[in-house]
């Protein structure tokens, strides 16, 4: 569920983060964003997306966030129903120079499924994805673009979520599932997926890619993925391979390579290879999507155990990626490895809205005092009624 970025370098960066190891405190919060924003560094590449992130992950524990961080997100969508990465001015009308894209557009897409009451804007987003679809089935990360694994994934995501079945988003016969089938590689290559074809037409694994693509095949939605009850098997090549035949191998390709280190690993050019932490939460999510939470035991321990650092640096997006990871996986969001996630990823933004555990304490409390006042009448007149009628407002 990484994004691909035109900025390749900068995003990488982010989503790695440095070699730092875990702290076993929990870190201190980000300072809070008044505009209704999650994080208080640059969104220009990863507004949207982290506000997206940050949502879909509320919603996922039942916390309902500000209405100003999800007015936020909303007022970045164009008149098109597309979304860039960040609108600066939302009040300015989106022109040709603003860039708009695919990834951005369908995670905008899922949270605003997941908060409910903006249909219309969801529907226009999901209209403008379909307007943009590639002749393979697939999606590009701009309008155009060559078809790749994360970006096709993540569409998928906000179909489904919106309500569409992906199967039948179809431009010129082919669906975003024949897009997946044609990035799979057999398993004399692993059973991963490639992230796109390079120039040559060659497929390379990527452990990135296949974590969204498990996702993607599996016609899931970051909304609602939840454990399977498939049994990750070793990779086993068929005649005609289906999206889940596909996704079963990719699944088996990340149980392999995250078995050695319980990571993903990664490096950046000029550096040594070193853990990839935000990978890792998202190949957490395909496992336990494919296999059910055993299946995403390993990785989710070393994230449990390591990755509280790496979340403080990068905020918002990463806090939002391990609760998706542990939701996924069967471990407490509110207690991973010692760091409540969604506290630490509340804290990056405007307080939720007050939850109705919390009203109802406020009635209860409003209530007693009222009660106190008419139990004195009542007991100073000899009459009952008042207890009585205390008792019904009392019943749920």
């Amino acid at each position: 569920m990484n994004v691909r970025r035109s900025a390749a370098v900068l995003a990488a960066t982010v989503a790695i983060g440095t070699a730092t190891p875990a702290v076993a405190a929990s870190p201190s919060p980000a300072p809070s964003s008044p505009s209704g924003l999650y994080g208080s560094t640059d969104p220009t590449y990863d507004g949207v997306w982290r506000q997206s992130l940050a949502l879909i992950a509320l919603h996922r524990v039942d916390v309902e966030p500000a209405d100003a961080a999800v007015d936020w997100l909303a007022g970045q969508q164009c008149e098109s129903g597309a979304f860039p990465a960040f609108r600066a001015d939302p009040a300015k009308a989106c022109d040709a120079k603003l860039m708009v894209d695919t990834n951005s557009t369908a995670a905008a897409a899922q949270a605003l499924s997941a908060v409910g009451g903006h249909g219309t804007a969801v529907t226009k987003a999901v209209t403008w994805l379909k307007s943009v679809q590639n002749k393979d089935g697939g999606w590009g990360y701009t309008p155009g673009g060559a078809s790749d694994a994360n970006s096709t994934s993540v569409v998928i995501g906000a179909l489904k979520a919106s309500g569409d079945d992906p199967a039948k988003a179809l431009k010129e016969s082919k669906s975003p599932y024949d897009a997946l089938l044609k990035l799979s590689l057999p398993c004399a290559d692993a059973g991963a997926f490639a992230y796109q074809p390079d120039k040559k037409g060659k497929l390379t694994a990527n452990a990135d890619a296949t974590a969204a693509a498990v996702v993607g095949a599996l016609g899931l939605d970051m909304v609602s993925v939840k454990a399977g009850d498939k049994k990750n098997a070793a990779c086993t090549d068929t005649a005609r391979p289906t999206p889940k035949d596909a996704a079963a191998n990719g699944s088996a390709y990340l149980a392999k390579a995250v078995a050695k280190n319980g990571h993903l690993t990664s490096a950046l050019p000029g550096s040594e290879n070193q853990p990839d932490y935000g990978n890792t939460a998202d190949a957490v999510v395909a496992l336990a999507a494919q296999g059910g939470t055993a299946a995403a035991t390993g990785p989710l321990r070393w994230l449990e155990r390591n990755s509280a650092k790496w979340a403080e640096q990068n905020g918002p997006a990463a806090y939002a990626q391990l609760i998706l990871a542990a939701e996924a996986g069967g471990a407490d969001p509110s207690d991973f490895g010692g760091t409540d996630l969604v506290k630490q990823l509340t804290a990056t933004g405007p307080a939720p809205a007050p939850t109705s555990a919390a009203t109802s304490q406020d009635d209860d409390s409003d209530t007693s005092v009222w009660w106190l006042v008419g139990a004195g009448l009542a007991a100073g007149a000899g009459v009952g009624f008042l207890l009585s009628s205390r008792n019904k407002r009392k019943q749920p």
